[in-house]
């Protein structure tokens, strides 16, 4: 309704003031984890690794049976004489949405590579716990 109020919350303003917020998620907070013995470290990534995995198995499992199921009744649509496909519509859009595609890469493309470099960094500094995590993922993808 238009009697309820709420309150906008500036992160960036909300770790200025919080200073364990900045040692926790700033630039400059190191690894977290290197307090802990190497065993820890690995267990911690091969069990963060194998619920990352086991979900992302289930998920891609559930999105590829719901987008082949909906092509599947289209096709019977289509073929049972429901459902009419203009395919030269769909060729354009097609192409129409590449091109913007290509716009929009080509303007993030900064962006990803400080993404790519600021989580090689990461990895760099973690390598115990990110290697236990990929092991961890692809346990729970096989899983």
């Amino acid at each position: 309704s238009d009697d309820d109020s709420y309150e906008v919350l500036d992160l960036t303003e909300y770790a200025r003031r919080h200073h364990w917020w900045n040692r926790v998620f700033g630039r400059n907070s190191g690894p977290i984890v290197e307090k802990y013995s190497v065993a820890t470290q690995i267990v911690m990534g091969g069990v963060t690794g194998w619920c990352a995995g086991f979900l992302f198995q289930k998920v891609g499992k559930l999105a590829a049976t719901a987008v082949g199921g909906g092509f599947l009744l289209l096709q019977i649509a289509s073929h049972s004489g429901y459902v009419q496909v203009d395919w030269k519509r769909v060729e354009k859009d097609v192409n129409k949405a590449k091109k913007q595609l290509k716009k929009r890469a080509n303007k993030a493309a900064p962006e990803i590579n400080t993404l790519i470099e600021e989580s090689t960094e990461f990895i760099k500094q973690n390598i115990v716990v990110s290697s236990g995590f990929v092991g961890g993922f692809l346990l729970g993808l096989a899983s």
